[in-house]
């Protein structure tokens, strides 16, 4: 007669033991502490300057010229060292800083919306949109970027005074744009497209298809997803370029110089910079006031939109 005997419980495994730390103890705080004292060092180093030009700004010509802009801190509290006349120098009527401002206003307001309207749309067809030849389309105008600015500078200008003519045909004639806004705006318009449409659709292009799929299948146009989605999603992307496109129309002196000429009625604020010196140099006590005048508004600008900035350059870079 067999007897039956039950098998023995099964027991249950032992939990893993966690895994040790390969490193050293303490070696991520000393890396985060080295990191830290990097980017305080980079930080400082930059601000150097800056800080040497705002106070030379306000310090009186006999020391700006004679001593080094560090002197102050000998004695930081004596009066008879600042002045704010080299802010009045600059802000007042002959100096013609005033109208070169509002020329730099007229000149980079359009400058930037355009290139980022047209870009937004062209993003869009890029991601979104299927038609033969898409993809060299893109390629093309990635290529683009690589061109340098000054090889086009000299046919475009032919084309503003000249327009284009072929085996005698006229195909463009002369636009006659030369001296006035229209030609910085188209300039740096064609200038900034390409690096604008790449970014905006990697961006773009990275949103969730689920989204826009929904919309079609909602029965909504490609307007109505561009405008109601696709823009109010992409506004970290979208204010990332208004920051570079800005900062870049705002300094620029060389188009400027080509397109625009150097009339006071309309010259920017870079070129006032320029002349501001003098042709021997006898101004360059005030240029610190007058650096600095030009710097407000960019200034502005970044601040007020610096949070979009990282996160609209970096969020069309990995899918996922």
């Amino acid at each position: 007669m067999s007897v039956l005997q039950d098998p023995p419980a099964a027991t249950a495994p032992e939990p893993a033991a966690p895994a040790k730390p390969t490193g050293a103890p303490g070696t991520s705080g000393i890396g985060l502490l080295v990191v830290r004292i990097a980017v305080l060092t980079i930080v400082i180093l930059w601000l150097i300057p800056t800080l040497g030009l705002l106070v030379s700004s306000f310090r009186v010509r006999a020391i700006t010229e004679t001593e080094g802009w560090w002197t102050f801190l000998a004695n930081p509290f004596d009066t008879a060292q600042w002045t704010l006349q080299h802010y009045r120098d600059v802000l007042g009527g002959r100096s013609g800083f005033g109208n070169a401002f509002f020329n730099s206003l007229a000149v980079t307001i359009p400058a930037t919306v355009i290139p980022i309207t047209v870009a937004a749309f062209a993003a869009y067809a890029f991601s979104w949109m299927h038609f033969k030849g898409r993809q060299i389309l893109f390629i093309g105008v990635v290529a683009l970027i690589v061109i340098p600015l000054h090889l086009a500078l000299i046919p475009i200008l032919r084309l503003y005074t000249q327009g284009v003519t072929l085996f005698g045909v006229t195909l463009i004639a002369d636009l006659n744009l030369v001296g006035s806004y229209p030609a910085m705006w188209l300039a740096h318009t064609g200038f900034g497209l390409p690096l604008a449409i790449y970014l905006l659709r990697n961006y773009i292009g990275s949103l969730p298809s689920s989204i826009i799929e929904s919309a079609r299948v909602d029965g909504a146009t490609h307007f109505q997803i561009f405008t109601r989605l696709v823009v109010p999603l992409s506004v970290p992307a979208l204010a990332a370029f208004t920051i570079l496109q800005f900062l870049w129309v705002w300094n620029d002196l060389l188009v400027a110089l080509v397109f625009l000429g150097g009339t006071p009625e309309v010259r920017v604020l870079t070129m006032a910079l320029a002349d501001l010196l003098g042709a021997f140099g006898q101004n360059r006590h005030i240029l610190p006031a007058a650096a600095f005048v030009t710097m407000v508004l960019p200034m502005a600008v970044f601040f007020s939109l610096q949070r979009y900035f990282v996160r609209g350059l970096t969020a069309g870079a990995v899918k996922g």
